[in-house]
């Protein structure tokens, strides 16, 4: 086997090398392949492989950027947000107010939750202990949608400090 060039740095034949011994040509190869990408295993369903840096065969799996939007509908009057609720859109429905809970020490800087209210009940949002919400609403840290059908998009940006964006009252 001659040509050690490769881009897994597998020994290939080159065109004019003769095999001389196949099956022990075949275990070196596969060998060299399993050895290689043995950094592939894991991982669970609905994953999906992510360079984590720009060395060769450098991957992690990491949960699917997908752009189907998920939903969770509360109906109840009261609800607090947990980690299954990123990038999902919860909607609340209830005739009566709403109290919309953001917890501590469940999300991180970057993670988005969208919301809307769905029913007469207005959603209003309250800090959970610890933690620091701001919005552009009348309560800035209390802030509340403004009407049957408002949404909004709450924004961690930075650990238990969120930002409320949207139809606020």
């Amino acid at each position: 086997m001659a040509n050690p060039t490769t881009y897994f740095g597998w020994v290939m034949p080159t065109s004019t090398d003769l095999v001389t011994d196949l099956p022990a040509d075949f275990n070196i190869f596969g060998q060299g392949v399993d050895t290689s990408l043995q950094g592939l295993l894991g991982g669970t369903t609905g994953q999906v492989l992510s360079k984590t840096s720009n060395t060769n065969m450098a991957f992690t799996w990491i949960e699917q950027d997908d752009t189907t939007l998920s939903f969770n509908a509360q109906t109840g009057t009261t609800y607090t947000l947990v980690a299954a609720d990123l990038g999902k859109l919860v909607t609340l429905s209830n005739a009566s107010g709403i109290t919309l809970t953001v917890p501590p020490s469940v999300f991180a800087a970057g993670n988005i939750i969208n919301i809307q209210q769905l029913g007469a009940g207005q959603v209003t949002l309250a800090q959970g202990a610890g933690v620091t919400i701001t919005s552009t609403g009348a309560t800035v840290s209390a802030p509340k949608l403004s009407k049957q059908y408002a949404a909004a998009t709450i924004i961690c940006t930075a650990s238990n400090t969120f930002t409320v964006i949207g139809n606020l009252a």
